[in-house]
């Protein structure tokens, strides 16, 4: 079974970095992409980041694209956001996700590119 678990966020100021983990588990973590999105108060989740299964690419929404940074370390099984310059327009629930084919790459900016979710860690940014 498919786990992934996200930790790190929390309450910090504007210009302000934080780094969220995501530890999966349940199968072997290098085959599969990952991806990073987030959800703020009535609002829809939208794409943050991804990372290939290779780790030889990467992908970044407009509104973060130098400021953050995705990452993995196959031997922790775990893939990292790290998050610089934050705004508070990047409050929202942060969310991981995986994959369910393996070596499978494509649209990954969209939801439905991934299978597996978990359950999300809270950033907030104040002014």
């Amino acid at each position: 079974q498919v786990q992934l678990v996200e930790s790190g966020g929390g309450l910090v100021q504007a210009g302000d970095s934080l780094r969220l983990s995501c530890a999966a588990s349940g199968r072997t973590f290098s085959m599969y992409a990952m991806g990073w999105f987030r959800q703020a108060p009535g609002k829809e989740r939208d794409f943050v980041a991804a990372i290939s299964w290779s780790g030889e690419s990467t992908f970044y929404a407009d509104s973060v694209k130098g400021r953050f940074t995705i990452s993995r370390d196959n031997a922790k099984n775990t893939v990292y956001l790290q998050m610089n310059s934050l705004k508070p327009e990047d409050t929202a629930v942060y969310y991981c996700a995986t994959t369910s084919r393996p070596y499978y790459s494509g649209t990954y900016y969209t939801g439905s590119f991934y299978a597996y979710w978990g359950q999300g860690t809270q950033v907030t940014v104040s002014s």
